[in-house]
């Protein structure tokens, strides 16, 4: 089984931002993760372009699997347990 690459486009202060994360680390699902708050002004505005091309509302948490094969916009369990064959 091959390793899915996952970027998450996230918020520090954002709950469902946490729980995304919660759930990819509980079941040991590697992923990148990109918080923008906590980022230059600069590097914030290119991910912010990023973030657009899967989400253009632009809003958090961003998933991306395997560069835009699969985008979950927030926190969306079902979505998440079903991308990575979580029971």
């Amino acid at each position: 089984m091959s390793e899915k690459k996952t970027v998450i486009f996230a918020l520090s202060t954002c709950p469902s931002c946490k729980k995304a994360k919660e759930l990819l680390t509980r079941h040991n699902i590697e992923f990148v993760l990109a918080e923008l708050d906590t980022m230059d002004i600069e590097s914030r505005d290119k991910l912010l372009e990023e973030v657009k091309k899967y989400n253009p509302r632009e809003s958090f948490p961003t998933i991306v699997v395997d560069g835009g094969r699969t985008v979950i916009v927030g926190f969306n369990e079902p979505a998440i347990k079903k991308e990575y064959n979580i029971a």
